[in-house]
Parts: structure tokens; C-alpha cells; sequence
């Protein structure tokens, strides 16, 4: 089966249900999308251009492949992003269907092997036996074939004429972000004599290694930091960062003791070599199944690659560290959403077409899941001739989705979920337990969570939108 565009197909015997979408983009967001309308009965077009073209942050041709971090953030209780989730969860998301298949160690956090993660993500894709996955590069949407919609999912690194198309959506500007990656080092050259297994807090067990700085080290590694050379930005650019994802040496450059009391805070911690709290500690994550790899984790940077080398391996534990990948940064794209989207994710100049993922102005893996995942519920809802409710405000999808729709697209920028998001007074949560004790901080918040994911599945039964 071949289009005029020349496109290879890697399963070509679907059954046709009579609606076919086509998508663009085979990240979280368009996979996740993918799976969603396949397992209600709707054929999919997935377009995907790796492995035939990669782009500047990839380096396989895999569905789903996770570029910056191995972890999908905290599972503890209290966290925002344990209960969104959950909520992902509740409407059968196929991130949380895979996830943990390929989960590793990581304390309170989900993290996953990137290799066995993309792979079971493309396995679930194809089972739907709805899905054809195409390989090609798609720089006109004229040039698709007929579909009942399109659906963009091409991600905050889309390039060429789809660019174009993105950029001419927010009036012809295009705004950005630089986001960063961590680099990861091999296990077997960390020396185990100074890096020591623990969690903060004693959360997890021992699922991290920390590399312990006493006042000099750190104050070395730290002045070598400020004076290394950094990746240069086009003269047109200006830096903008993400507040969730900057590199390490623009947090450090505001301050000596910023990344101390950030990113390398030793709280919890104790060196077993001296049986104190250090004064500074790196923490390392496992990055793979076989624990054969670590990513540092908050250790996102700009350095260029020699000078990473060299300032990384000032770190105690990694004087001899073997890097697997070195830290990047890459420009991420993302609309004015508030501006030319509709409530369904489609735009409001052309309703056919949907726009989903990290360019809709979410930030991190799960909220670009998400988003697929509601995108998907959207169209279906429009194609049964159903009415389309967004999540309670009162829930995590929910909460997300106004900001994306109704914040003053002045202010707009990426976001993730957190519990900002939610208006002041939202949930009716008791500030006492039964024997009058007050509650803490973390006690609160994880009933806020229980509220919040309790109202998601009642919107969910009630709109119909049970896993299939």
C-alpha cells in the first residue's frame, strides 16, 4: 500500500472501520492517541519520520522515545503527580499501561528503561491491528491522504514547513523554549569506595547513588562550572528556559549555594566514609533495566561536550566516569494555545485539524500523554456525534486543560502539573484527623490528590469513557 507521497508502510493489513484519522508524530502524545482511537474502533494513519530522519535530540526510530529523562516523576501519596497518574490510569492510558513493564529502581519515582519502554509502547500500538505506522516526514498537511481529521503530534522539536504551520498558528511568531538533557554515564566506571546507595529521606531504599561534595569540592567543581564554555544560541535568540528543566549552570549562576539547595541538596543523606550529611551531594538514577547505565539526575546542561567531560568528572565518584550520552539543549516549540485552540483540541481557523502533545504548551512526558490520551477522546466524541466535557477544573487533566485554553495568552508559557494549577478553595479538605491533631502539609495535599482523582473517575463514568 503506497500514497503518492511515497510513504513506507510498516503494517499494512488493518481492518477498515470506515473512519480513519491520521497523525502525525509517533512521541507519547501521538502514540498515545493512536492507541486510544484504535481501541474504539477507529483506523489510524501514524506517521513517524525516525528512523529515516532523526531529529536533534533522538537517536533510535522507536515509538515513544523518552529523550531527556528515564522518569515519569513521583509516585508518593502527597505528590501532584502521583495523582495525575492515577488519573491516567483511571481512563486506561497506555503510559500507564507500559510504564511499568519497563520500570527500574528509583525510589518514590516512576522511571523506566527507555529501550524496553518504546518498544512495548509500539507492541501495544500495532496489537490494536488498527494502526498502520508510515515512515516518512510530513512537511504539508495537503499532501496527507483523505481522513476524517489530522491530528499534529509532532512534538516541541518539529522542523521544516510543519514548523511553518505551527509558527503561522500563533500569528506567524514562533515561541519557544530551550529545554535540556542530562547526560548518563556508565554504571561499572562510577567508583563505589565515594558514591554511596541511599534516598533522601530514606524514600525507596537504596534505589540512588549519591556522590558526596565536602565545602571544597563543591566550591571547586562549582567555579569550574561558572568558567566552562557553554553552546552558543543563534544571534536572533534570546534563552528562554523552562523554570522545570533549566541547565544546571543557569541555576548555578545565581547563586553559589543555589544548586545546594536545589539539585544537589544533601538533606537526608549521610556520607557512610564519615558519617555526616555532606555538604553537597549529586544524586544518580538507574537508567536501564540491567543497571548497566545512571543519568545525573537535575543535571541538564548547555556545557559543550569537552568541557562536560572535564567539569563531570569533578564530581567525587566520577573522576573515571565513561559517558554514554552527554548533556544538549534543543529549541522546543509550542503554540499559543489559548489564542487557536478550541476546548476538542481542534483549531479553531480549521477544525479538522487537532493539535496535541508537548506543543500545546504542557511540559514533561505525562502531560504530553495526556493530552494525546484527551485530544483522542475529543475526536472520538465528535465522530460518534457525542458532546465533548472536558475533565472537572477540581481534577488534575482538568486543571491542565483550562490552563492551556483559558489562560491570557499573554502570560502563556509551558506548564506541567502541579498544584497551583487548581483555584484557591477548590478542594473541602479537613485541616484535622479525628483526634483533632493538626494535619501536615503532606498529609493535606494527599487528600487533595484522593478528591481530585475521585472527581476525574466520576467524570469519566458519567461522559463514558471507561478503558476499553
Amino acid at each position: 500500500m503506497e500514497f503518492s507521497m511515497g510513504f513506507m508502510i510498516r503494517r499494512a493489513n488493518i481492518m477498515s472501520t470506515g473512519k480513519i484519522v491520521n497523525i502525525i508524530g509517533g512521541g507519547l502524545a501521538g502514540s498515545e492517541a493512536a492507541y486510544q482511537l484504535a481501541r474504539r474502533g477507529i483506523s489510524v494513519r501514524l506517521f513517524e519520520m525516525r528512523p529515516q530522519r532523526l531529529t536533534p535530540a533522538h537517536t533510535g526510530g522507536g515509538l515513544a522515545e523518552l529523550v531527556c529523562s528515564n522518569s515519569f516523576k513521583s509516585t508518593a501519596p502527597h505528590a501532584a503527580h502521583a495523582g495525575f497518574k492515577q488519573e491516567l490510569a483511571a481512563l486506561g492510558s497506555l503510559l500507564m499501561k507500559c510504564a511499568p513493564r519497563a520500570q527500574v529502581p528509583a525510589g518514590d519515582a516512576l522511571a523506566v528503561d527507555r529501550d524496553v519502554f518504546s518498544r512495548e509502547i509500539e507492541k501495544e500500538v500495532l496489537a490494536t491491528g488498527l494502526v498502520e505506522r508510515i515512515t516518512a516526514e510530513v512537511g504539508d498537511l495537503s499532501g496527507l491522504p483523505p481522513a476524517a481529521a489530522t491530528i499534529v503530534a509532532t512534538g516541541p522539536l518539529t522542523q521544516g514547513a510543519l514548523a511553518d504551520f505551527i509558527r503561522s498558528l500563533s500569528g506567524g511568531h514562533g515561541l519557544y523554549f530551550y529545554d535540556a538533557i542530562a547526560p548518563v554515564i556508565a554504571a561499572d566506571s562510577i567508583d563505589r569506595s565515594i558514591a554511596f546507595a541511599a534516598s533522601r529521606y530514606g524514600r525507596g531504599g537504596d534505589d540512588y547513588l549519591n556522590c558526596p561534595f565536602s565545602k571544597e569540592e563543591y566550591d571547586g567543581f562549582y567555579d569550574a562550572l561558572m568558567g566552562a564554555e557553554k553552546m552558543d544560541f543563534q544571534d536572533f535568540e534570546e534563552a528562554k528556559y523552562f523554570q522545570g528543566c533549566q541547565p544546571i549552570e543557569a541555576i548555578a549562576a545565581t547563586g553559589r549555594d543555589t544548586l545546594r539547595f536545589g539539585p544537589m541538596k544533601p538533606v537526608g543523606l549521610t556520607d557512610p566514609r564519615t558519617g555526616r550529611e555532606p555538604y553537597a551531594a549529586l544524586q544518580l538514577r538507574i537508567d536501564n533495566l540491567s543497571r548497566s547505565a545512571y543519568n545525573l539526575v537535575g543535571f541538564q546542561t548547555k556545557l559543550k561536550y569537552g568541557e562536560q567531560s572535564r567539569i563531570f568528572r569533578l564530581i567525587p565518584g566520577l573522576e573515571s566516569a565513561e559517558f554514554l550520552r552527554l548533556g544538549s539543549m534543543h529549541r522546543n516549540t509550542y503554540i499559543c494555545s489559548p489564542l487557536v485552540l478550541g476546548p476538542d483540541f481542534a483549531l479553531k481557523a480549521r477544525p479538522e485539524v487537532l493539535i496535541t502533545g508537548q506543543v500545546t504548551g504542557v511540559e514533561g512526558y505525562t502531560e504530553s500523554s495526556a493530552v494525546g490520551l484527551l485530544a483522542a477522546l475529543a475526536l472520538t466524541a465528535r465522530l460518534e456525534g457525542r458532546p465533548w466535557l472536558l475533565p472537572p477544573a477540581d481534577s488534575f487533566l482538568g486543571a491542565l486543560c483550562r490552563y492551556i485554553f483559558e489562560s491570557d495568552p499573554k502570560e502563556f508559557q509551558p506548564i506541567n502539573v502541579h498544584f497551583g494549577l487548581f483555584a484557591e478553595g477548590v478542594f473541602n479538605v479537613p485541616r484535622k484527623d479525628a483526634s483533632g491533631r493538626r494535619l501536615g502539609k503532606n498529609d493535606i495535599r494527599a487528600l487533595m490528590v484522593t478528591e481530585a482523582v475521585s472527581r476525574l473517575i466520576k467524570w469519566r463514568d458519567e461522559c463514558g469513557w471507561q478503558p476499553l
